[in-house]
């Protein structure tokens, strides 16, 4: 089955020509199917190109994805047109009443930041607090998941000395879970943040499981199943290019930066990154999709219930 998009959504075009199944939500509605509907609310600048990102992931399944894109209320992006986001993008506000099988929160390039100094964290707690009532399953993603893990747990994030910056192999410590449903024992994840979470104070809180780990980078995939959550501090959704574009980026600014570990072939950035998560980056999200497929309610008005 395909993802439901906006067929003048950017992704849409991309998408047709990867391959991944799209349709328009007016063939959609021809079709006698419950969608999941599945929100994402995009905290990154580069809006079309983490929608893109993420609806490649979820619209790779068997299931029929219904997407809407959520943005903060009352935050103005400064990197992506105004009339894109009036078109394709709902404020929080106007969406709180409604009830969403899934709900995915972004990473956000503020984490030098205390989680209390950003404009829109008081919006972003009642965000937090509406997943319990009217979402089924959240995955918070990067800073997105460090802001919920710190909001319903207190886990801090701390600094780190230098930036942790390509792509790390990370260990399934949970082999049995099914988010991890036909993962090797060992993955390679892009990794790109200046903080971490400690897996100590991961262990001193109550109900969390760490799913993914790296000796490197520490905790990757956390479960907070009081919450029905997950919270991923790296990147499965990035493209082959991203991390390129971000040392590119930084090093045409003059900003210190190393080359990311494990990414271009034998460290040299004069050659072709190779993308060696892909198919585990499918795995995951599918596996989380087919978990909201078998557990949540046939009529949404009982999510959250």
């Amino acid at each position: 089955m395909p993802i439901k998009l906006p067929s003048d959504l950017p992704a849409f075009r991309v998408l047709e020509e990867e391959g991944v199944m799209v349709i328009s939500r007016r063939k959609a509605a021809r079709q006698d199917i419950r969608p999941l509907k599945i929100g994402l609310l995009n905290l990154m600048p580069k809006k079309i190109q983490t929608e893109t990102q993420f609806a490649r992931l979820i619209g790779a399944t068997p299931l029929q994805i219904d997407l809407t894109l959520i943005r903060m209320s009352e935050h103005q992006t400064r990197n992506t047109s105004a009339a894109h986001m009036e078109t394709f993008y709902k404020p929080f506000q106007e969406v709180k009443d409604e009830k969403f099988d899934g709900l995915i929160i972004t990473g956000a390039p503020i984490e030098h930041l205390e989680f209390s100094d950003v404009t829109y964290w008081n919006e972003l707690i009642e965000v937090m607090n509406w997943t319990q009532t009217n979402v089924h399953s959240t995955f918070g993603v990067c800073w997105g998941g460090m802001a919920m893990i710190n909001y319903f747990h207190g886990v801090k994030k701390h600094m780190l000395d230098a930036k942790a910056f390509g792509c790390f192999r990370h260990e399934n410590l949970e082999k049995a879970s099914p988010f991890l449903r036909g993962f090797s024992d060992e993955c390679v994840i892009p990794v790109s943040r200046w903080t971490e979470m400690k897996q100590d104070e991961i262990d001193q809180a109550n109900g969390l499981k760490t799913l993914l780990g790296s000796p490197e980078t520490g905790p990757a995939l956390v479960e907070d199943k009081d919450h029905r959550a997950l919270y991923i501090f790296n990147h499965f959704e990035y493209d082959d290019g991203t991390l390129k574009q971000e040392y590119d980026r930084d090093v045409e600014a003059g900003t210190p930066i190393n080359v990311p570990c494990h990414y271009y072939p034998n460290d040299d950035p004069s050659r072709a990154p190779l993308n060696r998560w892909r198919s585990h980056a499918h795995l995951l999200y599918g596996n989380w999709l087919n978990q909201i497929y078998q557990s949540t309610p046939y009529d949404m008005a009982e999510i959250g219930n």
